[in-house]
C-alpha cells in the first residue's frame, strides 16, 4: 500500500517567517496518534541545495533572502516541498503534506515578502520536470492573498494550471490562470455553515472541472489556515470548509492524475489553529 507522507524539520517549530516564532510548536509531537497508522510517515528534509533554487530565483534573491533571519528556515522548506513532490511524482508515496518554516506564494524571481522567501511550490515542478518526473500541474491556492509570486513566475506556463482565491475575478486567454474573488464567493452569507459551503462550493464548482479539462500529473494545494476565523486573513471560515475542500480535491485527484496530490502549508499564524487543523487535512489523505 502507498504511503502518505508527512514532511518536516525540526526548525519549522522553534523559528518560522509566519509568525517569527512557534505555529509549529506542538509538532511533530501532535501528529503522534496518526503516525501509529502504518500508511503514514513523517519525513525529515534536508535543506534544499542552492542549484534547485537557482532554477528559479536570480543569485541576487538567493543573497537577499540569506540576509533576512527572519528566512533562516527557507532553505529546509523548499526542501520539504521538493521532498513531498519529488516522493508522490516517482510512487514512493501516494498523497503529502509538506509542512514549512517559510512561505512561498508570494516570492517572485527577484523578489519576495509576505512572510515568503523561496516559492517553493515553482522550484518543486521545475525539479520534477528537469528529472522527468512531471509536466503538467495544477495549483489550487486558498491561502487569502493573492500568490502573486507563483503568478509571475508560470503565467506565460500553459502546463501549468493556477487557481487562486484572493480578492479578484479574472481569467488569462487560455483558460490556465485564474482568480475568484473571496468577497464575491462570501457575499451575502451571514452565518459561519453559510461561509463555509459557499467557498468550499465555489472550489468544487469553478476549479474542479478546470482540473478535469487540464488532466494534470499532479495536484496541488497551497492550504492557509490564515482564511480561518481570527486569524490574520480572516474570512470567517472553520475547519469544515478546509476538510471539504480536501475530500473534493482528494477525489479530483484520484480522478485525473491517480492519486497524485500534494497538500503545502500556507498562511496562518496561530498556534492552536495550526494544531487543531493540520492533523485532520492530513488524516483525511
Amino acid at each position: 500500500m502507498r504511503r502518505i507522507i508527512v514532511t518536516y524539520h525540526e526548525s519549522f517549530s522553534r523559528r518560522s517567517y509566519l509568525t517569527q516564532g512557534t505555529r509549529l510548536s506542538d509538532f511533530p509531537e501532535v501528529l503522534n496518534d496518526i503516525l501509529q497508522n502504518p500508511e503514514y510517515e513523517i519525513v525529515h528534509v534536508s535543506a534544499a541545495p542552492e542549484e534547485w533554487i537557482l532554477k528559479v530565483h536570480s543569485p541576487r534573491h538567493i543573497d537577499q533572502v540569506r540576509m533576512d533571519p527572519l528566512c533562516s528556515t527557507a532553505w529546509h522548506s523548499v526542501g520539504s516541498v521538493v521532498t513531498a513532490m519529488k516522493a508522490v511524482a516517482e510512487g514512493r508515496a501516494h498523497r503529502a503534506f509538506a509542512l514549512i518554516g517559510a512561505g512561498g506564494h508570494h516570492a517572485g524571481k527577484d523578489y519576495f515578502w509576505g512572510y515568503c522567501c523561496f516559492n517553493d511550490v515553482v522550484i518543486g515542478i521545475r525539479v520534477l520536470r528537469d528529472e522527468g518526473l512531471a509536466r503538467k500541474f495544477a495549483i489550487i491556492d486558498t491561502d487569502a492573498h493573492h500568490g502573486d509570486g507563483t503568478r509571475e513566475l508560470v503565467q506565460n506556463d500553459p502546463q501549468v494550471l493556477h487557481c487562486c482565491v484572493c480578492s479578484r475575478d479574472y481569467t488569462s486567454r487560455d483558460g490556465t490562470k485564474v482568480d475568484l474573488s473571496a468577497f464575491r464567493i462570501l457575499s451575502g452569507c451571514g452565518t459561519e455553515k453559510e461561509r463555509n459551503k459557499a467557498y468550499a462550493n465555489a472550489i468544487k464548482d469553478n476549479f474542479v472541472p478546470l482540473i478535469y479539462s487540464f488532466a494534470p500529473d499532479m495536484l496541488i494545494w497551497y492550504f492557509g489556515f490564515d482564511t480561518h476565523r481570527g486569524d490574520y486573513g480572516d474570512l470567517g471560515l472553520t475547519m469544515d470548509a478546509y476538510l471539504s475542500i480536501a475530500k473534493t480535491l482528494r477525489e479530483t485527484a484520484v480522478e485525473v492524475c491517480d492519486g497524485r496530490f500534494v497538500v503545502v502549508l500556507g498562511g496562518g499564524s496561530r498556534r492552536d489553529l495550526a494544531s487543531q487543523l493540520i492533523p485532520p487535512i492530513i488524516k483525511s489523505l
